[in-house]
């Protein structure tokens, strides 16, 4: 449980890592910073905003922190927990408090964001999918904003290849927006992470999402973008990723799709054109040699085994899939099986080589033996 000087740093607005670290070298510890001199804090660097908030913390916002951190998969990591991730402590504006609700070591993996439009086109949306499941059976945690299209399809991706996803919320971290997102929410809480620096309580607010979106960046080795026109958020989090000395990468699309001109346009001024996830593997995979015993520790970060692809039940989608295209509506027809099982499980077949996407959501066995 964090103590009173703790929170009220970490929820002084105005108040970054940064300042946190030029705080202990003045004052030796939170306690004496919290403790310190409208003009002792003034001096120390702490913005007019900063200090009000130091000096006269949200009582009532504190206890609301108090009460959701009692469930046992909920944890606040401040600037000085060694779980506090290290590439965030590198970008501009670290926030000096993260809330987790799920798994906190998730953290330190290495990490890939995935961000694009909220109004995806349905091909984004699966592009953003196969991407994410190949990325996380890969090494990589898929990282993203919780947000509809592009972001959604990310962590279902991650989740679907068995990999695991942390979704960064732009609202309190008991509060799920949008709505819609609810069960998603609770299945990356289950095998994942949401994580955000604003307290239990906060709204949705439009100031908060572009604050929210250095940290999808500021947490990871690079960030692809799927879809983004070229007014879309996500070029925003481009933007942070650019400035934060990380990699950008993005696919590009049809020059009459309005929502590809984002990704064209990054292209333009620098970003690395993708076409397959292999090409983010090939450009990061010298990035992530430090991070290789943490992978390697990890179990959840392990690719998954062929021998879930010959189970009875993939051989059978196998079989009533025959050897011509065939639509995921056609299968789930044949099958009986719900659209989830049937596209995650399409989905592990590709991973593994079995079957391979084409256009208009067709799908097509691929002979044994024939190169990936």
């Amino acid at each position: 449980m964090l103590d009173d000087a703790w929170l009220t740093l970490g929820l002084a607005s105005g108040v970054t890592g940064s300042t946190v670290t030029a705080l202990l070298e003045r004052f030796g510890s939170v306690a004496h910073a919290v403790g310190a001199s409208r003009n002792e804090l003034l001096a120390a660097g702490v913005t007019t905003t900063g200090v009000r908030n130091i000096l006269a913390p949200d009582r009532e916002q504190q206890n609301r922190c108090r009460s959701w951190l009692e469930a046992t998969d909920r944890c606040a990591i401040n600037w000085l927990d060694s779980r506090y991730p290290p590439l965030l402590r590198e970008i501009p504006s670290p926030p000096p408090l993260l809330f987790v609700r799920g798994d906190a070591d998730l953290l330190s993996l290495p990490q890939l964001s995935i961000v694009g439009s909220r109004s995806a086109t349905p091909g984004g949306e699966e592009t953003a999918r196969r991407f994410a499941g190949h990325l996380a059976q890969s090494g990589f945690c898929i990282t993203s904003g919780l947000a509809l299209g592009i972001d959604a399809a990310a962590h279902r991706g991650a989740l679907m290849a068995g990999g695991q996803t942390i979704a960064v919320l732009g609202t309190g971290p008991d509060i799920i927006y949008p709505r819609d997102h609810l069960r998603l929410a609770e299945d990356i809480a289950a095998n994942g992470a949401l994580i955000s620096e604003f307290a239990p309580g906060c709204p949705p607010r439009r100031s908060q999402f572009p604050r929210r979106n250095r940290i999808i960046s500021g947490l990871a080795l690079g960030t692809l973008v799927v879809e983004a026109g070229q007014r879309s958020g996500a070029l925003i989090t481009a933007r942070n990723a650019a400035e934060q000395g990380r990699e950008v990468f993005a696919i590009p699309g049809s020059i009459h799709n309005p929502v590809a001109r984002g990704c064209h346009q990054l292209i333009r001024t620098g970003a690395k054109l993708v076409e397959t996830a292999d090409d983010i593997i090939e450009e990061l995979g010298g990035m992530i040699a430090g991070f290789a015993a943490t992978i390697e520790q990890n179990p959840k970060a392990q690719n998954l085994s062929t021998e879930q692809v010959t189970d009875p039940a993939y051989k059978r989608l196998r079989s009533l899939m025959g050897w011509d295209p065939v639509a995921i509506d056609t299968l789930i027809t044949r099958s009986g099986l719900t659209a989830e099982e049937v596209s995650s499980m399409l989905l592990i077949l590709e991973l593994e080589g079995h079957v391979e996407p084409l256009t208009g959501g067709l799908y097509v066995q691929r002979e044994e033996g024939r190169p990936k």
